[in-house]
């Protein structure tokens, strides 16, 4: 039986974690060692209030405010990532302060008009394969949880969701990972065996995938006994992935798992928001501290947004 709580856990699951991120984005894990986040901060690294998100979950409610309508437009999605890009909407406050290289020019290619469709606008280079699309694929796989998409239709919302961003295959394939995962999790409820599970299966769907060999770790059955300085948490797709999952592997709720990933630095933001999608769609809604989603800066319009997404997707 499909709940708006399934929605609210992955979409603020991941924005609170975000948040929580923001402030130490780019410290180093030696530093975070000695004075480890242990709560919502402000300021740091961004000099923006506590509990501000970053682009990650901008533009993750930018295709959200598009997909809550029960359709896919891929256009109107690159719209709003306009309109996030050049005049703040989707911020917490009005300001744009974090984009990726590789998310701004994929946004400036479809503002040049120079492309025949949004799905073309991706860069695809090998050199493009930061985790600006795995930020933000998380309401694709909630569309398509909800609307109980077929593999074939599904993987084809995941691939053109990414590639809006990010067309290589490798980041394609990063985010069809993720949303295996993600699925498994709001299917089964059955926690980290879904996830397991749906490692497995990543080697039946993908095995002839040339890519797969950048996320060989995921399904290898000593991952979530690496230590912690095998463990990568910069911008890469692979190493995000990896880092995400392994914290979600290596811990046993929503606030253990959310702080793990920030405090592995670097890429605070990302790595902790990705193991937080993961993280809300595995311990439920319930399971995000009140305390951070009390201070989390509108709250109220994410919760909205996916009031409206679940109101049609089960209509």
């Amino acid at each position: 039986m499909y709940k708006i709580e399934d929605i609210k856990g992955v979409m603020l699951g991941h924005a609170v974690a975000d948040a929580l991120g923001v402030p130490v984005e780019f410290c180093d894990r030696e530093l975070l060692k000695r004075k480890p986040v242990k709560d919502m901060m402000g300021f740091g690294t961004h000099k923006v209030p506590k509990g501000t998100w970053s682009d990650d979950t901008s533009m993750s409610l930018a295709a959200l405010d598009s997909l809550s309508s029960g359709r896919i437009n891929y256009e109107e999605i690159m719209r709003n990532l306009v309109n996030w890009y050049m005049r703040g909407d989707y911020t917490a406050d009005g300001e744009v302060f974090d984009v990726g290289r590789t998310c701004g020019a994929a946004i400036e290619n479809f503002m040049s008009g120079l492309y025949n469709k949004a799905t073309d606008c991706g860069l695809s280079d090998v050199g493009s394969n930061g985790n600006g699309s795995l930020m933000r694929i998380h309401p694709f796989v909630l569309m398509a949880y909800f609307k109980n998409l077929q593999l074939s239709e599904w993987e084809a919302l995941i691939e053109n969701g990414s590639s809006l961003t990010h067309a290589h295959e490798r980041s394609k394939l990063g985010c069809k990972i993720y949303a295996l995962m993600l699925l498994y999790l709001l299917k089964d409820k059955k926690g980290k065996s879904s996830v397991r599970k749906a490692l497995d299966d990543v080697a039946i769907f993908y095995g002839d995938n040339a890519e797969l060999r950048h996320y060989g770790r995921l399904s290898e059955k000593g991952f979530s006994e690496l230590s912690e300085d095998k463990i990568s948490s910069g911008g890469y797709i692979a190493d995000t992935l990896e880092a995400a999952v392994w914290c979600l592997f290596t811990t046993s709720d929503y606030k253990e798992c959310v702080l793990k990933a920030v405090n592995l630095g670097k890429d605070t933001d990302t790595v902790a928001a990705v193991a937080g999608g993961l993280a809300g769609a595995m311990y439920g809604y319930e399971a995000i501290p009140a305390k951070w989603l009390n201070v989390l800066i509108k709250k109220d319009y994410i919760e909205k947004m996916c009031e409206k997404a679940f109101a049609e997707w089960t209509k």
